[in-house]
């Protein structure tokens, strides 16, 4: 059990890369820590305050939540706050954390989508969940089709003028749905500081205009994904280990293991074997490349695999010829197919 008081390491801003987001003053880490799948209530406590601290240690200091993290919803939260409290809480000013708002948390009318009454109560409860007086990034987590986005935006920049939000993003919103936003926020006064999406070499479809309109507005991005749920690693080329993410999540199964999909991997984990690297560190590398996203948000399950993948941000930069040679793999939808 983890119980020594933690000191944070004096080396820990060494060699970590920040890259600015968007136009704001804000920089984030190359590699952030999203809180998604492996720090709810059913994992132990004590494995993910060893990953949070080595993700500290390492110079990673944006870590990414959102209301309905865990399983169950609201744990992810909790058990954060619980490690920001014994470990961390020397470094608050020190730390970004993001929360986000949008996706079903409870039952009725006010317990999930955009409402202003549904996102400014979620931030509330966020806030008591980790015992924190403000978060750094408040997101909606996905546009509303029923509720005006005017409305969801003036949530937004109400969490920020209150102070109990430093900056307003956005996540899942398309191209047009994303200039909007990003006009009705700076007309309110409250840039959209960044917008968050999934993105890899298998799901492209970022390049359709989003990625065009954030740069057109300054707006910074935060990927999630980047490994495509680990399919973008060589973990299932030999077959699915028992135990595997692929034969227990809702997000991945089986049958997604095709020939193609094998086909393609087989020939991008060449590719990076070729460079003396992973497929998952080449695959990091490919969603920041030529900074057109600003940090990747990757989960892990051990100290390990975090530091693998942290190790993406030490390889040369992705040449014009390394690019080239990932595009032909690099298809549409291969995880699905």
């Amino acid at each position: 059990m983890v119980n020594d008081p933690y000191i944070a390491s004096s080396s820990r801003y060494d060699e970590m890369q920040y890259r600015r987001l968007g136009r704001s003053g804000l920089r984030l880490p190359g590699v952030s820590l999203g809180l998604w799948q492996n720090f709810g209530g059913p994992n132990p406590l004590d494995t993910q305050r060893e990953i949070i601290r080595a993700a500290f240690d390492m110079g990673i200091t944006h870590f990414d939540l959102a209301n309905n993290y865990g399983p169950p919803p609201g744990s992810a939260e909790e058990n954060f706050g619980r490690i920001l409290a014994s470990d961390l809480a020397p470094y608050r000013d020190e730390i970004v954390i993001a929360s986000k708002a949008g996706y079903y948390m409870y039952p009725g009318p006010y317990g999930e989508w955009g409402s202003r009454k549904y996102l400014l109560n979620s931030l509330d409860a966020s806030l008591k969940r980790m015992g924190v007086d403000y978060v750094d990034i408040f997101y909606h987590h996905r546009p509303d089709p029923d509720t005006p986005i005017e409305e969801s935006m003036m949530a937004l920049d109400q969490a920020v003028r209150s102070g109990k939000a430093l900056y307003a993003g956005i996540s899942n919103y398309g191209p047009q749905e994303t200039r909007e936003a990003a006009q009705i926020l700076r007309d309110l006064g409250t840039p959209l500081l960044v917008h968050q999406f999934p993105y890899n070499m298998y799901q492209r479809s970022p390049e359709n205009g989003l990625l065009d309109t954030l740069d057109e507005f300054g707006v910074g991005s935060t990927v999630f994904s980047p490994l495509a749920q680990g399919m973008l690693t060589a973990r299932y080329l030999d077959g699915v280990p028992e135990g595997s993410r692929a034969t227990h999540s809702p997000f991945l199964n089986e049958k997604q293991i095709t020939e193609t999909y094998l086909e393609r991997t087989r020939a991008l984990n060449a590719i990076a074997e070729g460079r003396g690297q992973s497929l998952a560190q080449l695959a990091v590398q490919w969603v920041l490349r030529k900074g057109r996203t600003t940090s990747a948000i990757v989960g892990a399950s051990s100290v390990a695999q975090l530091k693998d993948t942290v190790g993406s941000l030490y390889f040369p930069d992705l040449s014009d010829e390394d690019i080239a040679a990932i595009e032909p793999h690099a298809v549409e939808g291969t995880h699905h197919s």
